[in-house]
């Protein structure tokens, strides 16, 4: 699981309770899939049970008692081998969209299947004005740019093909209903 390595990297920089690993993870991953506090202590409590990280002290600094960790040597060690992994590209096409466009070309006629790859569309471009808007903001972090440029590289390819499938409705209309 990412948020996994996440974790070590962030603790890669120095021993941190789950609190500070949550508030460092929003910081470094503001666009990111937001992690919950629950999702945190649970991760560090596996990691604990693998050996990739270790208790590293208590304190109570005006709260409630908090327990640090700190990654060990084989934390680094399935860090590094994580990081060294190239990402092999997706085997299976597994997005709703691509789905909802096949069912509505199954149960509805190509004019609804067309109204809605326009009407989404529509949220596409209206999503990557939003992150363009984005972009110009000063107080932006590097992380901050590099999520929002990945997201619109996929908003922009998502638009493509939505085009092309607005292309094909016809076609792709005939040969789901045979």
């Amino acid at each position: 699981m990412t948020a996994s390595y996440v974790l070590l990297g962030l603790l890669a920089r120095g021993p941190r309770h789950g609190y500070e690993l949550k508030h460092a993870y929003d910081q470094r991953l503001p666009r990111a899939k937001p992690l919950a506090f629950g999702q945190v202590y649970s991760t560090l409590g596996r990691l604990e049970r693998d050996g990739l990280v270790t208790q590293a002290g208590q304190d109570q600094a005006g709260g409630p008692e908090r327990t640090a960790f700190a990654i060990t040597d084989d934390g680094r060690a399935a860090l590094e081998a994580w990081l060294a992994e190239i990402e092999a590209p997706a085997p299976y096409v597994a997005a709703a969209l691509l789905s909802k466009v096949v069912v509505a070309l199954l149960v509805a006629d190509p004019a609804r299947a067309t109204a809605y790859l326009s009407a989404q569309q529509q949220a596409h471009t209206s999503r990557m004005r939003e992150l363009t808007r984005l972009k110009s903001e000063q107080d932006l972090t590097v992380g901050d740019l590099i999520a929002v440029d990945y997201a619109l590289t996929h908003l922009d390819a998502d638009l493509r093909w939505l085009q092309t499938a607005l292309h094909r409705v016809a076609d792709l209309h005939r040969e789901v209903q045979s």
